[in-house]
């Protein structure tokens, strides 16, 4: 990792993946997997949940069909992994440590954008419940022409959005998965979460447990633009 190129760098746009990294909502996938899972009579093979993370939720629901030997239950498990994955959401909405105070204070020195493999509806919805919906420019989710993570396209798209050249923005990210979706965008990338595997270790630039990591509040709050006081001199 080199650390340096995130805290001695102010990027010209920031760009935040949604679960797991804004909102706590990736124990809801997994939660919601299981639920899926567990109705049709299969259990999660081992190291499933990690397969699972970050994907795109009709690819996860096509995961979830193959690894239970049913491939032909893919549009169902898609349909009903949705179905209960809003509605854990809306039961209990929460943000992850320190997202909500980054957030504040990145807004004011970068234009922000949202890069998520979830429905526009779901992340606006998450993020309008924990009052953070305001602070995005650009919320991007995969479309007909935009392919989902870990293709680089939503933050490609988040990027140009933002009017700015990718390699000048930072990406946030949780997942193997979006990691190599911001990289491959041209991103540096800060990631945080639980420690995670050495091929990701290997892409990232910084990996913080949290994002109310000091070093990373710091650096957020010193590129903050100071506020002049007092008169300002006749030009």
């Amino acid at each position: 990792m080199t650390a340096s190129r995130i805290l001695s760098w102010t990027p010209a746009a920031i760009v935040f993946d949604c679960d797991g990294t804004l909102m706590d909502t990736e124990r809801h996938w997994q939660d919601a997997r299981d639920l899926v899972l567990d109705g049709y009579g299969f259990a999660p093979a081992p190291g499933f949940a990690e397969r699972a993370k970050g994907l795109h939720y009709t690819e996860c629901g096509t995961l979830m069909a193959v690894e239970s030997g049913r491939p032909d239950l893919a549009e169902d498990m898609t349909s009903q992994l949705l179905t209960e994955f809003r509605t854990l959401v809306a039961e209990e909405p929460m943000t992850m440590p320190g997202a909500r105070e980054l957030v504040h204070d990145v807004r004011r020195f970068a234009p922000l954008a949202v890069a998520s493999n979830c429905p526009a509806e779901v992340v606006e919805s998450c993020l309008d419940t924990a009052g953070l919906l305001e602070c995005f420019d650009h919320i991007v989710v995969p479309d007909d022409t935009i392919r989902p993570k870990p293709h680089p396209d939503v933050y490609l798209t988040a990027a140009r959005l933002c009017g700015v050249d990718p390699a000048d923005t930072l990406a946030v990210e949780d997942s193997h998965c979006g990691v190599q979706a911001a990289v491959g965008a041209g991103m540096r990338v800060l990631g945080a979460g639980s420690w995670p595997s050495p091929e990701t270790v290997a892409l990232v630039d910084l990996w913080v447990r949290a994002l109310d990591n000091p070093e990373v509040r710091l650096w957020a709050c010193d590129r903050v633009p100071s506020q002049t006081t007092g008169n300002v001199p006749a030009t």
